[in-house]
């Protein structure tokens, strides 16, 4: 069994190949050949612990995710998210690989949203907003930069000290502009491409609808919880809406909920990425398109076959 850590998923080729995996998962999964059932979450203390297994069945592999939150963590100088991924063979039972839960969640989610961002986003989208400064912003921000020419990162998070340190290493990646803002608004305010990567469990938005340029495209893979929101939930109204799956929105993402509860939208307005990476569904011209992840255990599966697959090639 191989055993995966953060430094072996780390760079543009593992990137890319993650990003290459997920297209293929997510078409498979529109037409049945894989299987992302809802996770089991467990409350104890102030952490959860989810437990997430999924099956891709067209390859023959499945996984098994456990995950612990504890928001408290970044006051003791520890990550978010800890956890673990058993990557099997479905046709033996046999264990392939054991991988670092938390890079890996990392390491998918921004390349979720990098499949989003090249699906949606205007060719020449070069203005890129982030909010947060911890390890899932620079994954997203290294997604964002190989699907798009990014001239200018705006950055901003509520902690000076890591939002400090995340733009030192931006600059170190990146030859773009790196700004850090004072205000959310000053941060989002006429973005091209917006990426939320914080931990909020607040149902009240950080971004407001008016914030937000026509044309752009935003990314919301932050939140903590079902009722957790990034964004006013009424920039749905007008914005192309794109998920992981229609179910999964609708239970967990906090904009896609009460957008639907306030009638800002009707269920057959969430578009799955599935549809769009196989030409059923495409943004119009000039149109605001919203991404909102809530993350499914087949994105963790169709990652770790990839990483598991580009480490066997490697070695050989």
């Amino acid at each position: 069994m191989q055993i995966i850590n953060e430094d072996d998923m780390s760079g543009n080729t593992p990137l890319r190949h993650v990003m290459a995996s997920l297209s293929e998962v997510f078409q498979d999964l529109r037409g049945g050949k894989a299987q992302s059932p809802s996770r089991t979450l467990l409350n104890h203390g102030p952490s959860e612990m989810l437990i997430s297994p999924a099956g891709w069945i067209k390859r023959g592999v499945a996984s098994v995710k456990i995950t612990t939150l504890t928001p408290g963590n970044s006051m003791q100088g520890l990550p978010l998210i800890h956890g673990v991924v058993v990557l099997t063979d479905i046709n033996t039972g046999q264990m392939l690989a054991l991988l670092d839960g938390a890079a890996l969640t990392a390491v998918r989610t921004s390349a979720v949203a990098g499949l989003a961002t090249q699906l949606c986003a205007p060719a020449r989208a070069a203005d890129l907003a982030i909010l947060g400064a911890g390890v899932q912003a620079r994954a997203t921000l290294l997604a964002m930069l190989a699907v798009r020419p990014i001239t200018r990162v705006r950055i901003y998070s509520r902690t000076k000290a890591r939002t400090e340190a995340f733009a030192q290493w931006a600059r170190t990646v990146t030859t773009a502009e790196v700004v850090i803002c004072q205000t959310l608004f000053d941060t989002v305010q006429g973005a091209e491409i917006i990426c939320t990567t914080t931990s909020t469990s607040s149902c009240e938005p950080l971004i407001a609808a008016d914030w937000v340029a026509p044309g752009a495209h935003l990314n919301i893979i932050g939140g903590t919880h079902e009722e957790a929101m990034e964004v006013d939930p009424a920039l749905l109204k007008t914005a192309l809406v794109v998920v992981e799956t229609a179910s999964a929105a609708q239970e967990d993402a906090g904009e896609v909920r009460t957008a639907l509860t306030q009638r800002y939208i009707q269920p057959e307005q969430l578009h799955e990425l599935g549809a769009l990476i196989l030409g059923e569904v495409a943004a119009n011209k000039g149109q605001t398109t919203l991404f909102r992840s809530v993350g499914l255990a087949i994105e963790d599966t169709a990652a770790a076959i990839a990483l598991y697959e580009s480490r066997e090639k490697t070695a050989c």
